[in-house]
């Protein structure tokens, strides 16, 4: 004859451990920014940049309209040496939405780096 045993009860409450359960983790308040962002110091680490020329920041979401004259004036102030903007190979009229702009001092570039999302 079969193994005939009596089937476990199902069970119909759900068993949650706390540790299950995810959480995010709190918000560590000394973290959040309190100065509007030009007040603050930049987050940039001075020992990646480069230690001789060229002094180079990467350009990046520019809008497809941008000219070098719009890039200078906007680092204007910092001693700017060159804006390298790529345009698209099958359409040279298009830029690619980003650049490249060289700085003749270190400093220069750090200023240019502490600018990023603006």
């Amino acid at each position: 004859p079969p193994n005939l045993r009596p089937r476990p009860a199902a069970s119909t409450t759900w068993h949650s451990n706390d540790d299950d359960v995810y959480r995010a983790p709190p918000i560590d308040r000394s973290l959040l920014p309190t100065a509007p962002r030009a007040a603050r110091e930049p987050n940039i680490d001075r020992s990646r940049l480069p230690k001789s020329p060229p002094y180079t920041a990467f350009l990046g979401n520019l809008p497809y309209d941008v000219t070098e004259e719009s890039i200078k004036d906007f680092f204007r102030g910092l001693n700017i040496s060159a804006v390298r903007l790529p345009r698209e190979p099958t359409n040279p009229e298009r830029l690619k939405g980003f650049g490249y702009a060289e700085f003749e001092d270190i400093d220069s570039l750090f200023q240019a780096l502490s600018l990023n999302e603006e």
